[in-house]
């Protein structure tokens, strides 16, 4: 089981988006990078081509290492991650406030 899945709250700890909250767009797992709506968007500019005549700028979110963000709960407190197992199996939980997601 993953410490971070897709949909989940994070605030970034590091880097020049520092102290931004924003939801997992996806998880690319063998880079250990994230991809988070709204945060670290950048600009590409396309030359015009044969295919596209006109050029173009395009706006992406470019992907954040793992180590560079935390979990966040909805009041913006950030935790690390820890398990605990229950009935309906293994539950993650905040470690700071051992409240179960």
């Amino acid at each position: 089981m993953k410490k971070i899945k897709i949909g989940d709250n994070v605030k970034v700890i590091l880097g020049d988006e520092k102290g931004k909250i924003g939801k997992i767009k996806s998880v690319i797992h063998k880079k250990n990078q994230i991809i988070i709506e709204g945060i670290n968007n950048k600009i590409k500019h396309l030359k015009p081509s044969q295919k596209d005549k006109i050029g173009k700028i395009i706006n992406f979110s470019a992907p954040l290492h793992i180590s560079n963000v935390m979990m966040c709960n909805s009041d913006g407190v950030i935790s690390r991650i820890g398990f605990t197992n229950s009935k309906n199996g293994k539950l993650r939980v905040f470690k700071k406030t051992k409240v179960e997601f």
